[in-house]
């Protein structure tokens, strides 16, 4: 049996460590490499992106994951004895159900040109990672693709081009190195219908993959119920394994504006608005963050058939240091996004606001399959 994947997705690693995020694990100050070491975590995953800088040179933040910074935080993982799940989202900056914005340099393809340029750039940039000794033990083709890829003419209902696009992907992956298992990964885990709906088109027009992914945020996808309902039918409909590529779970609606240092004006605050947070299973305590990870971890490793094999919580160190936001008004004006910037994510991270390790971190390192 495989062992139950234990994964962080570190993107914003390096911009952290700019910024001077510090972590401490009872009391004592460690790299966050050896902590997640220490808790049994085992596989980094790591956002890719084509472009992110305008076209004078402005970063576009986040991480700033291009291929330099991704091959130089996968190298540094690597190094440190983890995996790496390299996610392509094949855009300059997010891609999700929301976006799916070209990459500048592809803005005017069509069809036939954007699947070329999907294989191209996968395979040129897989092969330039794994040469500079990144150890890939999965990849993911495409994020969060509930409503497609390279909008417009991958976007939902365009399943003929959204096969076309993934299968480009895919093939590049598979020229690189066949034995990479490849993730196919949709938002929204507790939607049953999106799966069946997404997938049934996908699998008739599409080439073969290893796993589904799916995002868990459960103050956005529904009841732990409704998750593990989804999880178990798609296992058992399609007969594949699933990783819940995207969770996590707040630990405080404490604000954090004291930490970022930023006017309101300037400061999107938490993505976990009260109105959301009323409706979920658990509450959003620091408790309640160790029990909803307790039980999510059981519905996952107990998925019919064997088919549940891991998940990544999502910038688990993402805290909130002046200088790392989810955005900059240069990928504002990319996305069209009014703004503000800011930090959306720090009470959902597995340390608090002076970085210390949250009792959740202990729920995860504790967990066996």
């Amino acid at each position: 049996m495989t062992k139950f994947i234990k994964g962080m997705d570190l993107s914003t690693l390096l911009e952290l460590d700019r910024c001077g995020a510090k972590y401490y694990d009872h009391g004592k100050e460690r790299d966050i490499l050896d902590i997640m070491k220490d808790y049994d975590v085992d596989t980094i995953r790591l956002r890719l992106w084509n472009d992110p800088k305008s076209e004078l040179g402005e970063p576009y933040g986040a991480g700033n994951n291009d291929l330099a910074e991704t091959i130089t935080i996968g190298k540094k993982v690597t190094d440190a004895g983890f995996g790496v799940l390299l996610n392509f989202h094949y855009s300059d900056f997010w891609a999700d159900p929301g976006k799916q914005i070209k990459p500048k340099a592809w803005a005017d393809y069509g069809v036939e040109e954007l699947e070329r340029a999907v294989y191209d750039y996968t395979l040129d940039s897989l092969t330039k990672v794994i040469d500079a000794g990144v150890n890939v033990t999965m990849i993911q083709v495409g994020n969060e693709l509930s409503n497609g890829l390279l909008w417009p003419e991958g976007q939902v209902p365009a399943y003929d081009n959204i096969a076309k696009f993934v299968s480009a992907g895919i093939r590049a992956c598979r020229k690189v190195n066949a034995d990479i298992p490849i993730m196919i990964h949709l938002d929204n885990g507790g939607n049953n219908e999106l799966y069946v709906r997404w997938f049934e088109n996908y699998i008739k027009r599409g080439e073969d993959f290893e796993y589904i992914g799916l995002s868990y945020y459960p103050f956005w996808h529904g009841s732990l119920d409704a998750l593990e309902f989804n999880m178990n039918d798609i296992a058992k409909r399609f007969n594949k394994d699933l990783i819940i590529a995207e969770v996590s779970m707040g630990f405080t609606m404490e604000d954090y504006k004291d930490y970022e240092k930023l006017d309101d004006s300037q400061r999107k605050g938490y993505a976990t608005k009260p109105s959301l947070v009323e409706k979920i299973d658990y509450p959003m305590t620091i408790q309640g963050q160790a029990d909803f990870t307790k039980d999510f971890l059981g519905r996952v490793a107990n998925v019919a058939d064997d088919h549940g094999k891991g998940f990544f919580w999502w910038e688990p160190a993402w805290i909130p240091v002046p200088g790392s936001g989810w955005a900059t008004p240069a990928s504002l004006k990319y996305m069209n996004d009014p703004g503000p910037c800011g930090n959306e994510w720090a009470n959902q991270a597995l340390f608090d606001y002076d970085g210390n390790v949250l009792p959740a971190l202990e729920v995860i390192k504790d967990f066996k399959k």
